[in-house]
């Protein structure tokens, strides 16, 4: 450990005099120079003293050296996907409490994923997550770079400012902005005018940005044109920074993605609806009882069969509307039936194909319509423990086809079990017409006399 200190003295004192000497020769050559421009009128002394020091700024080999330029843009970069992902997850997780919350808070999502990201990396660190894998950090530009100092706090601060609150309030500010013109009416002219602004300040930033990239390409000190104005810079974390690619995190990305494989292998061998289901009922009985002793009443018989004839949590719905469509199709629920009836068309349940049930099939216990593939699929999962009705809540685990366009004519008097004999509609109708050829082929048959004043 102490060879190692030593080492990094010698490295620091190797730099600090390396530079000490070429600001000497800087220094000595700018006073020769001044002399020989003494001879010149002021105004051309000036000009050509502003022309050599461009042309020694150019032929400066210092300007090319080396910066880690492809380091730091691949940090930018790393960034941008590390934000796409986190913002893709966030995505499918708000789809459970509707699918039109991802288009409609997306500046909210970037902004507070953002705000995470800078809290969690520059604030507290110094560099983002991007920079961190390529062994880079910020610096205050402003000192020597024999000092390396760490980026200030007002630095960070306004680096978040700029690049969260900055990108948001510039987001939000031209979606308003193409919302009153692309409405209904026509735009006032100040709309307009503040439209070409916007307009004329994106292209300037964008301009300014194309620049400022094209000297980062050139002398590798600042990214970005944040970085340019708040002076902040990105460098080695370490003398000892490698530029050799590190595998480290695609060996871990690697072994991530083998571990979801295995458990999307192992997760159907263990049974996880079984499992599922069961905690499923365990809970609302725990959160039946709970409520029942909060009420000041214990679970009694009476309210068990109270509880065994109250309907389903979609018992409100239609007959001709499958529950489990119009459940897959509203996943989140949380619609009580004064919501859905409100709503009327909008909820997707009155005349909408999407929602009737087509191929209807019937519980065997409770005779509830749905949908034969919807219905199939749920007593299928279920694996023969029966499955809660969404309409009426009992429990059913077969299923047949609908008798409704059907007649049933008793076979005889005798029990429930001793047969049935089913006939479709048609046969019954051509057995009434049979019935009737055979009485006219009888004859008319005889009528009464009529009653008087009948």
């Amino acid at each position: 450990m102490t060879d190692f200190a030593a080492a990094q003295e010698r490295i620091l004192a190797r730099r600090a005099a390396r530079e000490a000497a070429q600001d000497s020769a800087a220094s000595l050559l700018t006073t020769a120079r001044t002399q020989r421009l003494l001879s010149l009128p002021p105004t051309l002394r000036v000009l050509a003293q502003q022309k050599l020091n461009a042309w020694d700024v150019v032929k400066s080999p210092h300007g090319t050296r080396p910066a880690f330029r492809v380091g730091q843009v691949d940090a930018e970069l790393l960034d941008e996907e590390l934000l796409h992902l986190l913002k893709n997850q966030a995505g499918e997780g708000l789809k459970l409490f509707g699918a039109h919350l991802k288009d409609e808070w997306g500046a909210e999502i970037n902004g507070t994923l953002r705000t995470i990201l800078w809290k969690l990396s520059i604030w507290d660190h110094g560099a983002s997550y991007g920079a961190s894998l390529q062994g880079l950090k910020y610096i205050d530009a402003r000192k020597s770079a024999a000092a390396r100092a760490e980026a200030t706090a007002w630095q960070r601060i306004a680096y978040g400012l700029l690049t969260v609150g900055g990108r948001y309030t510039w987001t939000r500010w031209e979606d308003h902005l193409s919302t009153l013109e692309n409405g209904y009416d026509e735009p006032s002219p100040t709309i307009r005018r503040l439209s070409r602004l916007t307009t004329f300040f994106s292209t300037s930033h964008n301009i300014a940005a194309f620049i400022s990239f094209l000297i980062f390409l050139y002398n590798g000190k600042y990214r970005t044109l944040t970085d340019r104005i708040l002076r902040m810079r990105l460098v080695p974390s370490s003398n000892q920074t490698s530029r050799e690619v590190s595998f480290e995190f695609l060996n871990r990305q690697l072994v991530w993605h083998a571990f979801t494989e295995f458990l999307l292998f192992l997760l159907p061998l263990v049974g996880i609806s079984r499992w599922k289901r069961w905690i499923a009922r365990a809970w609302k009985k725990t959160k039946t009882t709970f409520t029942n002793l909060l009420s000041g009443r214990a679970t009694t018989e009476g309210d068990e069969a109270e509880e065994a004839s109250q309907q389903g949590e979609l018992s409100f719905l239609p007959e001709r509307t499958c529950a489990i469509c119009y459940q897959d199709q509203n996943p989140a629920g949380g619609q009580s039936e004064q919501d859905v009836i409100s709503a009327g068309a909008n909820t997707g349940i009155i005349g909408n194909a999407s929602t009737d049930i087509t191929n209807p099939y019937e519980t065997i216990e409770c005779g509830c319509l749905y949908c034969y593939m919807c219905l199939a699929r749920r007593l299928e999962a279920e694996e023969g423990e029966g499955w809660v009705c969404l309409r009426c809540g009992e429990v059913a685990k077969e299923c047949r086809p609908w008798a409704g366009d059907v007649e049933v004519v008793s076979a005889g008097t005798g029990s429930r079990g001793s047969g049935k004999s089913i006939a479709w509609a048609d046969e019954l109708v051509g057995d009434t017409e049979k019935e009737h050829n055979e009485l006219d082929e009888l004859g008319p048959m005889p009528v009464e006399d009529e009653i008087p004043g009948g």
